[in-house]
């Protein structure tokens, strides 16, 4: 199966994207991390806005179907906004997951960190060879 891999922002390996511009980075799930998980019927977002937050933390946890999967924060710094939509229907996480799928966005406190993450073809090797 072929998954989409928006070539304008960076992956983590565990399937978080982050999307930088003056130092706030939206942050989301990779298509191939949402069709893995099937269809999504709740994010229950684990931080508040201004938050201080730390790379690797549990921000969010996602419920599918058949499974329920930790989102981590692919930066620290202070979060900033939360995809209060997602609330009213998680489904847009599986339709537009690159878009209004977005969950939240975050002050990096530094932003080489957001660099240093898994550019997009980086990230295709990473999906593939893990298959």
């Amino acid at each position: 199966m072929a998954y989409v891999i928006s070539k304008n922002r960076n992956y983590t390996k565990t399937h978080e994207w982050c999307l930088t511009a003056d130092h706030v980075c939206l942050v989301g799930i990779s298509d191939y991390a949402q069709s893995e998980l099937g269809d999504i019927v709740l994010v229950d977002f684990k931080v508040s806005v201004g938050q201080e937050v730390k790379a690797g933390d549990v921000i969010a946890t996602i419920e599918a179907v058949k499974t329920v999967s930790d989102v981590y924060a692919p930066v620290s710094g202070t979060i900033k906004e939360i995809n209060s939509k997602l609330a009213d229907d998680p489904s847009v996480v599986n339709q537009d997951a690159y878009g209004d799928g977005w969950l939240l966005k975050i002050s990096a406190a530094n932003y080489s960190e957001c660099d240093a993450l898994l550019k997009p073809d980086e990230y295709e090797n990473y999906i593939s060879s893990s298959h």
